[in-house]
């Protein structure tokens, strides 16, 4: 599934909105995750504190009563994108570092780390590390040969 420019502006809206929840002017908040929640059946988007409370709530059309398998990997894409697009935002957020923003699924159950904002920490895209494994394990391989 490949997000429409609406749905990129849905999450876009969203994200601004945790944002605003933690403006750079205020006094850090003693937060370590943003969680973010997206149900297949509704299209709902909801980011909660760590205390479950929640921070913002939205629908995004194009999820609605997706049946997708690879679902929340796409979402995960689509959010990564948005957050990139956004970085210097997230990063100028009142929230003690480190923090992360993660994808869950209706059960509370993670699916992704979106995005880790800390001085020392850069989690890279996935999509970048795909076969990361296989390419060391041939390296090692044709290291031991020689």
């Amino acid at each position: 599934m490949k997000p429409t420019e609406q749905t990129l502006q849905q999450i876009e809206r969203a994200i601004k909105k945790i944002a605003d929840k933690f403006p750079a002017t205020r006094e850090a908040a003693l937060l370590t995750d943003v969680h973010i929640r997206v149900t297949q059946e509704t299209g709902e988007f909801v980011a909660f504190d760590d205390d479950d409370q929640e921070i913002t709530r939205c629908i995004v059309e194009q999820w609605i009563d997706n049946k997708d398998d690879d679902f929340y990997d796409d979402v995960a894409k689509a959010i990564r994108k948005v957050i990139d697009k956004q970085k210097s935002l997230i990063e100028g957020m009142s929230i003690l570092k480190p923090y992360s923003f993660v994808l869950e699924d209706e059960e509370k159950d993670p699916v992704a780390e979106l995005y880790v904002v800390d001085d020392d920490t850069v989690i890279i895209d996935p999509d970048l590390m795909e076969d990361l494994d296989k390419d060391l394990d041939d390296f090692f391989e044709n290291l031991m040969k020689e």
